[in-house]
């Protein structure tokens, strides 16, 4: 996916109102995490006077911050790339400048390979060094070809501005906030550890001074990221060493924070602890992301991932056991190297016995770098996508079936913004479900009681319950 971030406008320069304010259009492919980053990185780019702009021809900077977890991830960007090189030569023909900037995991993975094969490109700058981007735009905009890509001494959060209330207003009553970066399981499939690194994680106070900044700017609910959020741990106010699941309860805490979810989570890291939040704690929504990828033991082996299919059964069951109400999401890969049909309809198997509420599905690709590239025994492309049409059916199925259960339920829905149709408005239910109903739209950021009435194909609708 992509999205288009914008940053805040912030007065170019005190007194001086004929000095224009520098535009900047920032394109966000990918995760969670990159939509956070783009946030945290416009937060510092305002500082120095830039404003937002969604069109892509006014921006005197323009930043791709892209992901790298797909195949052709890379050559997507340069095909993105190829047409803002024409677009710059025709601002330059006009006197105008553009600075072009490419940030996130393929800058990371390609570093100069990108100056290289685009030379229009004036900024490359990874995951781990945003902080520097304000001085690194500085020294583009002088005529230097910037990369910035070594792995920060510093901690970049301490760096980052934390954005105002007025910002933080603007972008909704929902946020994320990154708590942890980087893994260490190395998945022979997966670019992570070395696209974000080693796993990190960041302080507790932190943490929380973020969180109370969002709730003071009207976020009632917050979504803890991370490359593997449930590894997060960290030293607590009474010098005991935390978990996710201390640190979701101390959250909790927080006075007009009224919902908390998390992502990703890696099956290993899923401590007591953090089962037990889900029995104990009302504001952690009943939903988890516990990615699996295969239901086969050979395939989980040779993918790294460092547990068994019935040791990922017994997780399930564990967590059910405190929070029936759970809603559960996977992701799978098929057509792994090696991957028999056999090994197939074990995954079938395990997706049967689960049930899933949503999961993301894909065939497997080679990831340059990752030991899974080097793997032999690659699958046909025709066999892959015949497995994946019949696992998405499955997992469409329960999806299906998930909706249709929640018609007739009455639960508490934060209303988040207009919906498509005059007078609607959207939320989330407590299982992630957008769900549309008719409201003011002064009551967005109230929670309200509805009636779930009608399941769509990717929505809920429900009716205020008076």
């Amino acid at each position: 996916m992509t999205q288009e971030t914008a940053l805040l406008p912030k007065s170019p320069r005190a007194g001086d109102e004929h000095v224009p304010a520098r535009k900047v259009f920032v394109k966000t492919y990918g995760c969670q995490m990159n939509v956070y980053d783009s946030d945290r990185m416009s937060d510092a780019l305002s500082r120095d006077g830039y404003v937002a702009t969604d069109v892509l021809e006014d921006a005197d900077f323009v930043l791709l911050n892209t992901c790298h977890i797909r195949e052709k991830a890379a050559e997507k960007v340069y095909s993105e790339l190829g047409r803002l090189r024409e677009l710059k030569k025709a601002k330059a023909s006009e006197g105008r400048e553009m600075v072009i900037g490419v940030a996130g995991c393929v800058a990371q993975a390609e570093g100069n390979e990108i100056l290289r094969r685009a030379p229009a490109v004036d900024l490359v700058i990874g995951p781990q060094t945003y902080h520097r981007l304000p001085e690194a735009l500085k020294r583009a905009r002088s005529g230097e070809r910037v990369v910035e890509t070594d792995y920060a001494i510093e901690d970049k959060f301490e760096h980052l501005p934390a954005p105002d209330k007025a910002k933080t207003r603007s972008r909704g009553v929902t946020a994320f906030l990154t708590v942890q970066e980087g893994c260490d399981k190395f998945c022979t499939f997966c670019v992570v550890p070395y696209t974000r690194g080693a796993e990190v994680s960041r302080p507790v106070a932190q943490i929380l001074a973020e969180a109370e900044k969002l709730v003071d700017g009207g976020v009632r609910e917050i979504t803890l990221l991370g490359q593997n959020v449930n590894a997060w741990h960290g030293a607590g106010p009474n010098g005991r060493d935390w978990g996710l699941g201390d640190l979701l309860r101390r959250l909790g805490e927080i006075d007009g924070l009224a919902r908390l979810r998390y992502t990703t989570s890696h099956p290993r890291d899923m401590d007591e602890s953090l089962i037990e939040a889900h029995r104990s704690m009302a504001k952690l929504m009943p939903y988890l992301h516990l990615p699996v990828q295969s239901g086969s033991d050979r395939i989980l082996k040779a993918m790294n991932r460092r547990h068994t299919a019935a040791e990922y059964l017994a997780l399930v069951e564990r967590i059910r056991a405190v929070q029936p109400d759970l809603a559960l999401s996977g992701d799978f890969i098929v057509g792994f190297p090696g991957e028999t049909e056999a090994d197939f309809e074990e995954t079938m198997r395990l997706v049967e016995v689960v049930g899933y509420a949503q999961a993301f599905s894909f065939k497997y690709s080679t990831r340059p770098g990752t030991p899974g590239a080097d793997l032999k025994d690659q699958v046909p492309e025709d066999v892959k996508a015949k497995r994946l049409e019949r696992l998405q059916s499955l997992l469409v199925n329960q999806q299906r079936d998930f909706a249709a259960a929640c018609v007739g339920r009455e639960i508490d829905l934060l209303l988040e913004k207009p919906g498509r149709m005059p007078g609607q408005l959207v939320g989330r239910s407590p299982w992630l479900q957008p769900v549309n109903v008719d409201a003011k739209r002064s009551q967005i950021g109230d929670i309200i009681k509805v009636r779930i009435t009608k399941a769509g194909s990717n929505s809920l609708f429900a009716e205020m319950i008076e």
